[in-house]
């Protein structure tokens, strides 16, 4: 179901992510599908299918969307997230709960980005590191006399966090536990073939660091999905 001054597909959207995306925008400017549809030149029916059906959509598409939601295309997919989270409006109908560790654990499993708080001279600080997951253990690899590298031996904190403000979904998880320079030639080696998360800041990362937990938890914050009315208002 494309438009038929539409050109070839060029761009998607992720399974679902975008139909809720419209729909939830949609909402929030109180219009039905209708107003939707005429203010982006659409047939209200595609926009009822775009809204409830996991479907690719071409470039101008998109952009006769965003226009008619006053957004941009990058948002109706899920970018634009140059500034900080947190300052779309509280939704009343999210809730909070614990992680269990098990679930935890696969939250950080894929590996990525996270953050290490430790001490330092200065004060606590917290370090964005790239990491993998090993063993029920967390490693990275810093400058040889970098801030962590000196923090070999001490008590650190490690956050994983992944947020999504449009639907106001989310988690955190955080592990504490001692933090060690790995110094045996062997383990390196093994780490370099296994575990070897590219730091993106490149240049000379050669010391690899390993966390032994003593404690993870986490929290999970979900929307609690309410029926989407063609009127525009939710349930």
């Amino acid at each position: 179901m494309r438009h038929p001054n539409e050109p070839p597909l060029t761009r998607s959207a992720g399974p679902g992510d975008l139909g809720r995306r419209i729909g939830l925008r949609r909402n929030r400017l109180g219009l039905s599908r209708q107003e939707v549809a005429r203010r982006g030149g659409l047939d209200p029916g595609f926009v009822e299918y775009l809204e409830t059906h996991p479907v690719p959509v071409g470039v101008d598409t998109l952009t006769r969307l965003a226009h008619a939601l006053d957004t941009t295309v990058d948002t109706l997919l899920g970018g634009g997230r140059s500034g900080p989270s947190g300052r779309a409006p509280a939704d009343a109908r999210v809730r909070l709960e614990e992680l269990s560790p098990a679930t935890c654990w696969s939250m950080l499993c894929p590996g990525g980005v996270g953050r290490v708080v430790l001490s330092a001279p200065r004060g606590l600080v917290a370090l964005p590191v790239n990491y993998r997951v090993l063993d029920a253990t967390i490693v990275f690899r810093t400058t040889s006399d970098g801030t962590l590298a000196k923090a070999g031996g001490s008590e650190v904190a490690f956050e994983v966090d992944r947020l999504d403000e449009d639907f106001a979904t989310g988690w955190s998880v955080l592990v504490n536990g001692l933090v060690r320079v790995v110094r045996d030639e062997e383990a390196e080696r093994w780490l370099g073939r296994h575990a070897d998360p590219a730091p993106w800041p490149g240049g000379d990362r050669e010391t690899w660091m390993r966390i032994l937990p003593t404690g993870i938890s986490g929290r999970t914050v979900r929307r609690e999905e309410a029926q989407v009315h063609d009127s525009g208002a939710p349930a």
